[in-house]
């Protein structure tokens, strides 16, 4: 058998030790591969790896199947083909991640509610969110989303605006939030031709939510019982577009951000009617308030 050159061992030491092998059992399992089969303190010579380890890190490559025994009058020790045992252990290193994902996510349910009863406690009472919070973060922006969305009881309007990424938990939620007799209602960016846009409108109009659209809106908005939001815009400053949202709790500004949605939603287009398949424009003050608040359709 073949024997690995000192450039490919280096080589392959490194990649065999990014998948999940320290480094003794990477080099013992490269040599294994190159030869047929070795005693134990043979292949701590041949591996550098100190006659007092070598048990251990065969018992190891044993384990994760890398390696096997053969008995015959000594123990000798062999590799596990490369294609079978990589596979076999990534698959059972993929199940046991899951496993412990789990795990933790039943432990992070019950970690959170005791932890916003002591966080509402150190904030006086005020609840999880101050008044006016900017968060610049997108993971933090869908997770306030999120939590606002299945908090809601009476009402939820949304300016929705490209991109118009699919995420399943939060349709899931705008379906359960439905079926708590919450009224929805939501108003889409984009012109009848675009069918992403005409899929999202068709998922959101099955759950029983009112939906209509305009070629542009002048923001992201979602408001929740006339109470809580968010408005989140296109940070202009920065070379790489990225979303800036101001996340709210303050009755008065939810008031004012529920009329503007009101403005708009009425000048909103059915997207089953023929004016919405050909793309109708806007009425002209619809347009004129566009251009005042810089909407240009992007983003």
């Amino acid at each position: 058998m073949k024997e690995l050159s000192e450039l490919e061992y280096q080589r392959f030491w490194r990649r065999v030790q990014q998948i999940g092998l320290n480094a003794y059992e990477s080099r013992s399992y490269l040599v294994l591969v190159g030869h047929p089969r070795f005693k134990a303190l043979e292949l701590a010579a041949r591996a550098h790896v100190p006659r007092q380890k070598i048990y251990e890190v065969l018992d190891s490559l044993v384990e994760k199947g890398f390696a096997q025994v053969i008995q015959e009058k000594t123990k000798l020790f062999s590799a596990i083909e490369p294609e079978i045992a990589i596979s076999h252990y990534l698959a059972r290193r993929t199940r046991m991640l899951e496993r412990e994902l789990q795990e933790q996510s039943k432990l992070a349910l019950g970690l959170v509610d005791d932890l916003h009863v002591a966080y509402s406690e150190g904030q006086g009472g005020r609840g999880t969110l101050e008044p006016l919070r900017i968060v610049s973060d997108p993971g933090q922006i869908a997770a306030h989303y999120r939590r606002m969305l299945g908090e809601v009881t009476r009402e939820y309007v949304e300016f929705v605006g490209p991109p118009y990424a699919v995420d399943p938990l939060e349709d899931e939620l705008v379906g359960q939030a439905r079926a708590r007799g919450v009224n929805c209602q939501i108003l889409m960016a984009g012109s009848g031709g675009d069918q992403n846009l005409t899929n999202r409108l068709e998922g959101y109009r099955r759950q029983g939510a009112e939906v209509r659209m305009l070629p542009v809106l002048p923001m992201k908005l979602a408001i929740f019982d006339g109470r809580t939001g968010l408005v989140a815009m296109l940070d202009p400053v920065v070379t790489k577009p990225s979303w800036t949202a101001v996340v709210f709790e303050h009755p008065g500004m939810a008031e004012a951000m529920v009329n503007l949605f009101r403005q708009y939603w009425q000048q909103g287009i059915d997207p089953g009617s023929h004016a919405a398949t050909v793309g109708t424009p806007l009425d002209g003050h619809v347009e004129v308030a566009a251009a005042r608040m810089g909407m240009d359709g992007r983003g």
